[in-house]
Formats: structure tokens, sequence, C-alpha cells
């Protein structure tokens, strides 16, 4: 409304609204769907003012149509969009389409198993920890290893040990 004023078309939108209702719930086979079309045509046709028209209800009803179409015109490129999304991601076994996702159950199972190595990780002593981070994670070396952690070759091998023995009760 402009200044709280009414105006030809927001009276004509008013007046007939339950017709419109009706007019939109036949051509979209859905009365939720008409519902949101006509609550969409009343913020349409009250963001439009001072427009002289004619015929008021005859724009109204042109409005709603191309508000209808606009809406049908991105439900088509959305499954569009969709349907080609699908078909670039399928695999098929046989003529059965494949999962390319673990299974719920899995992802959980791996995710608490995961909690359960970063728990005993943390809970190694600390050159235990370092020495497998170190070599495990970092990527170096026994020998590096050795030398960033100031013992021996020997020592770090023990270290290693210890933690992947720790590691494996943990996993369990």
């Amino acid at each position: 409304m402009d200044g709280g004023g009414s105006t030809p078309l927001l009276e004509a939108y008013l007046r007939k609204r339950g017709d419109l209702l009706r007019f939109f719930t036949a051509r979209l086979r859905s009365p939720a769907a008409a519902e949101d079309l006509v609550q969409e045509l009343f913020l349409k046709v009250n963001s439009v003012s001072g427009v002289e028209v004619a015929s008021p209800v005859a724009l109204v009803y042109k409005l709603g149509s191309n508000l209808m179409l606009d809406r049908l015109r991105q439900e088509r490129r959305a499954v569009c969009r969709d349907h080609e999304w699908y078909k670039s991601r399928r695999v098929l076994v046989g003529r059965d389409d494949a999962v390319d996702a673990p299974a719920p159950e899995d992802v959980l199972t791996s995710r608490r198993r995961l909690a359960r190595i970063v728990e005993a990780v943390q809970a190694m002593p600390p050159r235990t920890r370092r020495a497998f981070e170190l070599h495990k994670l970092e990527g170096l070396s026994q020998a590096e290893t050795a030398k960033a952690m100031g013992v021996s070759v020997s020592a770090v091998e023990k270290l290693i040990s210890e933690a992947m023995r720790r590691l494996a009760e943990a996993s369990l």
C-alpha cells in the first residue's frame, strides 16, 4: 500500500483472492502451491504503486499467471539440473544403482574408532606421543625422529613400538 491508502490493483486482488486461489489450485493441482502463489501475488500487487490500469482484475490475473509460469520454469530447471547431477554421479552394477558412500553404521563405527585412537594418542606418555607424531604423522624417518628428539634410533624404535601397541589396544 502506498502511504496506507489502497490502490485499485490491491482492491481487485482483495476482492478476487478466493477466486484466484481456486484458479491457481486448478492449474497447479495443489492447494498449498496455489496458496503460496496467491501470497506471492499479494506481495507483487502491494509493491506496484501509482500505476493506472484500465482493468485491475485482468492485471492481477496476468501478474499471477506470470508468477505461476516463472515458478513452473524454475521447478522444471531444478528437476533437469538434479537429474543431470544424478546421472553424472551414478554408478551401475549390472542394472542396479550402486551407492558410492559408506553405510551410516560404518560411518558411526569409524567415528567411534577414531575417537578411541585420538584418546589413546592423547593418553600416551609425552616422549612416546612425540615419537609417534614425528614418525607417523609428520613422516620423519626413525633416524630423523631420533635426531629431532635427541635420542638413539633404538630408543625411537621402542617408543614407536609402544605407541603402536597402545593404539592396537585402543582400537579394538
